[in-house]
């Protein structure tokens, strides 16, 4: 493997941690493997901390793919609960507000989930990562500061009912999804399209691209399997990260040796004269 040509891992994001806290992790396995301070790393498309599912990392030079990689395609399963939301759209937040439920049907979602399909308008969450004046909105959400994000155009490719509990109303859904798609926002907006509220309860990510959740590695696994791979030297430079690794100084060869424990002997011969003159 030659990390600075550039690598691609697939990491299967674990529930409660951040992508950059999962990019870290596998920076810092990698650095250390490499003997280096840092490898040069990026991940090609966020996910919230409490979902799980398809990271793709790239190193080196195929890090110039990222934007690219980031427009692919996304594949999600979701699961979201009817009657209730709350201010992060997710489990992060606890319930603010709870709604009437009992009318909420099958029959109700399936013709409700066709007018999500395609090119539609969709207000980001607050807590998330869009920019506000400088600054994401997450960070100023959190600090209690209002914060007002306009609707931005979004594709959604499909979207598929998998299942729906009546009694608890709770609905499982599979969404094919263009760049910039929020699936927090598409539960809030799920749920006040059938008259009620919703927030998502579990979100996994289970394609990127030609990426899928089979080509995926939990942390262990990928311990496991980089113990087994064989790692090319990483030449560090100015844009490789780290510090610079400097020049070794030729070893001098036994004739300049030689010669210059001659000059020395002279020296000291010379000065030794000198002194014995005065």
């Amino acid at each position: 493997m030659n990390f600075q040509e550039g690598e691609f891992i697939y990491i299967n994001k674990p529930y409660g941690i951040s992508s950059f806290g999962a990019l870290a992790h596998i920076r810092f396995v990698v650095s250390k493997r490499l003997g280096i301070k840092r490898v040069k790393i990026g991940h090609a498309g966020t996910l919230d901390p409490l979902a799980t599912g398809v990271l793709v990392l790239c190193t080196g030079k195929k890090t110039k793919l990222i934007e690219e990689l980031q427009k692919h395609t996304k594949e999600y399963v979701a699961t979201l609960q009817f009657g209730a939301t709350t201010d992060s759209y997710d489990r992060e937040y606890t319930v603010n507000r709870t709604f009437p439920k009992n009318h909420v049907t099958k029959e109700l979602i399936e013709q409700v989930l066709q007018k999500f399909t395609g090119e539609i308008m969709q207000v980001p969450p607050v807590f998330s990562a869009c920019n506000v004046n400088g600054k994401r909105a997450y960070e100023l959400g959190r600090k209690g500061h209002e914060v007002v994000l306009e609707a931005k155009p979004v594709v959604i490719h499909e979207i598929e009912l998998l299942d729906f509990d009546e009694r608890e109303k709770v609905l499982k859904i599979r969404v094919v999804c263009g760049k910039g798609t929020y699936i927090r926002s598409l539960a809030r907006d799920l749920g006040e399209a059938v008259g009620s509220g919703a927030f998502l309860t579990a979100l996994c990510r289970t394609k990127s691209g030609d990426v899928s959740l089979a080509d995926c590695m939990t942390f262990d696994e990928f311990h496991e399997w980089f113990e087994r791979q064989e790692v090319e030297p990483y030449v560090q430079n100015d844009n490789g990260g780290g510090k610079r690794q400097k020049p070794r100084r030729k070893p001098a060869s036994s004739s300049n040796k030689k010669k210059s424990e001659t000059n020395q002997n002279n020296n000291e011969n010379k000065k030794h004269s000198e002194i014995k003159q005065k």
